[in-house]
């Protein structure tokens, strides 16, 4: 996978750091049913396939992945609700 990185805003942030897989993906999926479309949320997570489950769930549900960034302890992945 490509680690895209921008500048981008988060309008909230799930930090699911210390969570194994699926769990920072539920959270973020939890966080996106709360808020408004077009909300940009950030997930911190140091799971491993976060990243890749993030942007499958992203291409099926119909949410954009802005950006994904390697912190080097964690990543954080930049969502937009859609």
């Amino acid at each position: 996978m490509t680690t895209r990185q921008n500048h981008t805003e988060a309008d909230t942030t799930v930090d699911a750091r210390g969570a194994t897989c699926p769990g920072p993906l539920m959270d973020l999926i939890s966080e996106v049913r709360a808020v408004n479309i077009g909300t940009v949320i950030a997930l911190l997570t140091d799971a491993e396939k976060s990243p890749t489950e993030v942007q499958e769930w992203a291409d099926e549900s119909g949410n954009e992945v802005l950006d994904i960034a390697d912190k080097g302890d964690h990543y954080r992945i930049h969502v937009k609700k859609r």
